[in-house]
């Protein structure tokens, strides 16, 4: 009778291994999906905001560090947000000395990193994105881009555009011909 509880436990329990195995491999491999998703540029992105701001260079972020990445990334999220990552995704970091008290802290692996920052830029939506560029070049809210902006943009990214290169572009996208390109006109610039 013990042999029978016995064989049935260790085949349980071989069974449970067996889909534990089954489910990590299925979870990896559709991070690897998500992840052929991304741009080369997206994922490099990725990888210079981790390294950047992983200050200790110790190939984990706290939550200081991770929110500055994130931010970087374009993702300005509330501290509960990001303490939700990290309780998600985090592991708690090494006592430095085991002999002296400890207060764990939640930190970030770069693999844990990446994939939160793919699972997001993923869901972003691209209006959203394309809006949120056009704040940048609208200085003063204005609610168009006019030939100032375009100047100032060119300058700040180091482009040496010529005015009438400048100028031109205005003109091509201008649709409502008022000298400027307003929200309407960028969205469908930038959605073709």
């Amino acid at each position: 009778m013990t042999t029978f509880g016995t064989s049935t436990n260790q085949q349980r329990g071989e069974y449970q291994r067996a889909e534990r195995e089954r489910e990590r491999i299925e979870r990896e491999s559709r991070e690897r999906e998500e992840q052929n998703q991304l741009s080369e540029e997206q994922k490099e992105e990725i990888k210079e905001a981790f390294h950047l701001f992983d200050l200790d260079k110790d190939l984990k972020i706290d939550y200081h560090e991770l929110k500055v990445a994130m931010k970087a990334l374009g993702f300005d999220l509330p501290k509960a947000d990001i303490l939700s990552i990290l309780q998600t995704h985090g592991a708690p970091s090494e006592p430095p000395n085991p002999n002296v008290p400890h207060h764990p802290r939640l930190l970030l692996s770069f693999r844990d990193f990446q994939l939160v920052m793919t699972q997001r830029i993923l869901a972003r939506d691209p209006r959203e994105e394309i809006l949120r560029a056009f704040e940048l070049f609208d200085e003063g809210g204005k609610g168009k881009i006019n030939l100032n902006d375009l100047r100032r943009v060119a300058r700040e990214l180091g482009e040496g555009l010529e005015e009438e290169e400048l100028a031109a572009m205005i003109e091509e996208f201008d649709m409502d011909s008022d000298g400027a390109i307003n929200r309407e006109e960028f969205l469908e610039i930038c959605m073709q």
